[in-house]
């Protein structure tokens, strides 16, 4: 039988490992790495939980769920284009989101949370987390790349 404390340490310890599930590890190496230090003083609070922890910024809160010029949307940890305007969709998420990355621009992993399995996206070369994607986007991918606005700089062309 199952004590309450029992039960309150199986949560917590479940809770733990739904949370650090997805952080970068250690044994995760890029081409660039940075100390914590390094990280909080080049981005802003907002953009360091996101990128370097994982969060999720709110719906709708991003300039660039609404950019609609031509360019390119790099990671705002390194600076690496990640995907054209020209693959840039509404999905209606209220995410930036795309149905392709430029090439060699985006690493995978699996992300297990409380909701399931999901497939989180991180810059190849910083690690920095970017957002997620799903198999409901438009063609020709069936991608949607929903990505955090704070994870990314707009570069008009």
């Amino acid at each position: 039988m199952t004590t309450r404390r029992g039960a309150l340490a199986l949560g917590a310890a479940g809770l733990a490992f739904w949370a650090g599930a997805g952080r970068i590890t250690a044994a995760e190496s890029f081409e660039i790495t940075r100390s914590e230090a390094e990280w909080r003083k080049l981005l802003t609070p907002a953009q360091y939980r996101v990128l370097r922890e994982e969060a999720t910024e709110r719906a709708y809160t991003s300039p660039l769920n609404d950019e609609k010029r031509a360019g390119t949307f790099h990671c705002a940890g390194c600076d690496l284009p990640l995907y054209s305007s020209e693959t840039k969709y509404d999905s209606g998420t209220g995410w930036p989101s795309f149905w392709e990355p430029l090439p060699d621009a985006v690493g995978t992993k699996p992300d297990w949370g409380l909701l399931g399995r999901r497939t989180e996206v991180h810059c190849r070369r910083c690690g920095g987390h970017l957002g997620h994607v799903f198999d409901d986007g438009p063609k020709p991918t069936g991608k949607r790349y929903c990505m955090n606005g704070l994870a990314l700089v707009f570069r008009a062309a």
